[in-house]
């Protein structure tokens, strides 16, 4: 995060308070101009702000801070047709599984010629009561290319094989003028996505709801966005929760390559808390659990991002001994024990969740 202020053109404080009383009482039907208002708030108009979206908060899912228990690993490491790396994937899974995780997260693209549909039959074939939450939405295109099915076909084979949800990641700013500025050349189109997303959800596979934010976008577009996803929730109910991600230069070169080397510092403290907040409102009723990422801001911020709006923490992300650096967030973990310290922080109750928000019971 940027210490300095990305957007120079914050609207006045009476602008803030007057949308800011609006959404006392109608959260999710502001118009735009409200939330583009919201979205420029500073000092203790945003204080209010985050209270307002933390009153939401409980209102909506109540006191408990929820948090799963997962790995992630990355299929291009761990993917592979040959012995070896099958038997090292369900290395891998059995440890996580061993170690308490529910969720097994796999973001990403196997090897040239392995299959997706292999993947997920390992991964339930060693553990069959893990959740497998897996493939973006151009991984569920290219799964589909290689096994020669259409996109409905593949899903509900993948459905078949085991695979429980989906993450709605490679989501950036939903934008397409905005996407291919990002990646420095043309992007998988905004209404590709939102038809993989759509189909998946038909297909009874949910998913997340991702944005990636604070770099070359306005806060007009970052509405839209939410109103995109909104709208897919409307139509789906599909949307398991939300994750804003403030956008980090120093991954630009891999997360959006058309930023790299281009100066853009990403957002402000003052835009990450807004974000989370007006997220909170304008999600009222549809998606109701908000996730404060704490891969990219730190448990601190996130911390006060669940002061804000947000009422969940994400994955512990386990490593383990067998092969750590196989995942894309490789040495990033925490524990139970720091989910409580936030929690007692807070003053709010732990719950461990599966990955689609239900309880954790026995073998889950």
């Amino acid at each position: 995060m940027s210490s300095g202020a990305r957007r120079t053109d914050l609207p006045s404080a009476a602008s803030v308070r007057h949308w800011l009383d609006a959404a006392i009482q109608a959260p999710a039907s502001l118009p735009d101009e409200g939330y583009e208002a919201l979205l420029g708030a500073d000092g203790p108009l945003l204080d209010e702000l985050a209270e307002l979206a933390d009153w939401w908060r409980l209102e909506h899912v109540g006191d408990a801070l929820t948090y799963v228990v997962n790995r992630n690993l990355d299929p291009g490491m761990v993917g592979g047709d040959d012995p070896a790396a099958r038997a090292r994937l369900a290395a891998l899974v059995a440890e996580a599984s061993a170690l308490g995780a529910t969720e097994i997260c796999m973001q990403g693209t196997p090897p040239c010629g392995a299959g997706y549909l292999a993947l997920v039959r390992i991964v339930k074939a060693t553990a069959p009561r893990l959740h497998l939450h897996a493939f973006r939405p151009p991984e569920l295109l290219d799964g589909a290319a290689r096994e020669a099915m259409t996109l409905e076909e593949f899903l509900a084979a993948a459905r078949a094989a085991g695979l429980g949800s989906v993450p709605g990641t490679a989501a950036r700013i939903l934008d397409d003028t905005v996407r291919a500025r990002m990646m420095g050349a043309p992007d998988l189109p905004v209404r590709d996505w939102v038809a993989v997303v759509e189909s998946a959800h038909r297909a009874g596979i949910t998913s997340t709801a991702t944005m990636v934010f604070g770099h070359i976008e306005t806060p007009g577009q970052q509405v839209a966005h939410l109103r995109l996803l909104a709208g897919l929730q409307d139509r789906t109910g599909g949307f398991s929760e939300f994750i804003a991600m403030p956008f980090v230069p120093a991954a630009a070169s891999t997360a959006a390559p058309g930023l790299a080397g281009s100066g853009v510092t990403g957002p402000a403290w003052r835009e990450v808390r807004a974000v989370h907040a007006v997220a909170r409102l304008m999600l009222h009723g549809r998606i109701a659990n908000i996730q404060a990422a704490w891969p990219k801001v730190g448990l601190e911020a996130s911390t006060a991002l669940l002061r804000g709006g947000a009422n969940d923490l994400g994955g512990l992300l386990l490593t383990g001994r067998v092969a750590p650096e196989a995942g894309a967030e490789a040495g990033l973990s925490i524990t139970k024990a720091d989910v409580g310290r936030v929690a007692r922080q807070l003053g709010r109750p732990p719950r461990q969740r599966t990955t689609t928000y239900g309880e954790v019971t026995d073998g889950a």
